[in-house]
């Protein structure tokens, strides 16, 4: 029986470990995560960059992946239903509420990225399909957790809440709080949780059988989706709006 490939297990770890940062990593992160020599990472991520798995930004230096492996993933994300009867749902989001939309569902204790539209402006932007966003510091991953049973582990009081900026909650206590808010008002929000300066707002897809298979949701600058008072709960109706639409596409009952 043929034994497995180091080289081909590193470079799928390298690229696991590239779908979880959001902004990229250096060769010294990537180094010390793996446990691996620079020397070794560098050479793996130079034979990725040559297949396009893996794209390297001019200016800061750090790793991401690159379009070869979201093109690799879109057979994949194509053929997943949910995708394909939220397109236009999604597009009719991002026109109304002038923000960026993104759908997601439960990946591996993660929310996985699997439509994304820009904001309609000429800002440059990037497109975040297939990343994996954090479950407790976002409002897709809030709006899986309240309502997806599987989407929070059952010793949730055991895990440990990583705060990605002084707003992230990272008490148990306060997002069952927040969890048990989320369904009875129907909808979630995350208030510069995961980005300083950006709110997002989701609400839960389901289907045919009642089942929440995935969120939407649209996130932005807090001055542009916030008042004095919170909020702005216009773009609220927008996300539970669309949310309803491709559930009802999926065979949802009207709630």
């Amino acid at each position: 029986m043929a034994g497995r490939i180091q080289s081909i297990e590193r470079a799928a770890a390298i690229l696991r470990l590239l779908a979880g940062g959001a902004r990229g990593l250096s060769l010294a992160e990537i180094s010390r995560t793996l446990e691996l020599p620079k020397g070794t990472v560098l050479g793996l991520l130079r034979t990725l960059q040559h297949v396009g798995f893996v794209e390297q930004d001019s200016e800061t230096g750090h790793y991401q992946l690159g379009g070869g492996v979201l093109r690799l993933g879109t057979r994949y994300l194509d053929g997943n239903e949910l995708r394909t009867r939220a397109l236009n749902w999604a597009d009719s989001l991002a026109a109304r509420s002038g923000e960026s939309v993104r759908i997601g569902t439960l990946h591996e204790a993660q929310v996985l990225v699997v439509h994304h539209v820009f904001r309609p402006d000429d800002t440059r932007q990037t497109l975040d399909v297939g990343s994996l966003l954090p479950l407790h510091a976002t409002a897709l991953g809030k709006t899986l957790m309240a309502f997806d049973p599987l989407a929070a582990p059952v010793d949730l009081a055991e895990e440990e809440l990583k705060s990605f900026t002084n707003h992230t909650i990272t008490e148990v206590s306060t997002l069952l709080d927040e969890l048990d808010e989320i369904r009875h008002q129907g909808w979630a929000a995350e208030m510069e949780e995961l980005v300083e300066g950006e709110v997002a707002i989701a609400a839960p897809i389901r289907d045919r059988r009642g089942m929440t298979v995935g969120a939407i949701g649209l996130s932005g600058a807090v001055e542009r989706l916030c008042n004095g008072h919170g909020l702005l709960m216009e773009q609220v109706s927008y996300v539970r709006d669309a949310a309803r639409s491709i559930s009802r596409d999926l065979g949802a009952h009207p709630w």
